[in-house]
C-alpha cells in the first residue's frame, strides 16, 4: 500500500489538488449554484472518510482534505492547468502506487466532478452540456473511462 510517505512534499500537494481541481473544472464550466457545488465537494470527502480503511492512499488524501491550487484568472486557465494536473497526478500515481490505488484515485476524482455537476441544476438539468463536457475531459485526462 502507498501512502504519503512514498511521496515528495511537492508530489503530495499535486496529488490534493486533484480532486479540488476536478471540482472547479466543473463548477467554472456553467454559472450559477458555487455554494451547492462547493458543499457538493465537502460532502464527497466526508463521504470517502467513511470508507476508512481501504485505500491508505485515498485515506490520507481525504483526511488532509481539499487542496486549493493557485488562483486562475478565468475558466479556461482553471480547465487548461487543471487538466494537465490531473494527468501529471495520474502519471505520478501510476509510477509509485499500485494499480488499485491509481484506479481508486481515478474514481474518487471522477465521482467528485460528477457530484459537483448534479448539485445545482442548470437550464433545467441535472447536468448541462457544458458540466458534462467537463466531466468527459477530466475522465479523459485521469484516463478513466465511463464518464
Amino acid at each position: 500500500m502507498t501512502g504519503k510517505a512514498a511521496f515528495t512534499e511537492e508530489e503530495w500537494e499535486l496529488l490534493r489538488q486533484g480532486p479540488s481541481t476536478a471540482g472547479m473544472i466543473t463548477l467554472t464550466a456553467e454559472r450559477g449554484g458555487s455554494f451547492r457545488e462547493s458543499f457538493a465537494m465537502a460532502k464527497a470527502y466526508a463521504e470517502a472518510r467513511k470508507q476508512h480503511g481501504e485505500s491508505e492512499l485515498l485515506d490520507e488524501l481525504v483526511s488532509a482534505g481539499p487542496k486549493s491550487a493557485k488562483r486562475a484568472h478565468s475558466p479556461e486557465e482553471v480547465r487548461q492547468e487543471g487538466l494537465q494536473r490531473l494527468r501529471d497526478a495520474v502519471g505520478l500515481l501510476e509510477q509509485k502506487a499500485t494499480p488499485q490505488e491509481v484506479e481508486d484515485y481515478r474514481s474518487f476524482v471522477l465521482d467528485l466532478a460528477k457530484r459537483v455537476a448534479a448539485a445545482h441544476k442548470e437550464h433545467g438539468q441535472q447536468v448541462s452540456p457544458a458540466e458534462q463536457a467537463a466531466i468527459d475531459e477530466i475522465a479523459a485526462s485521469l484516463g478513466a473511462s465511463g464518464a
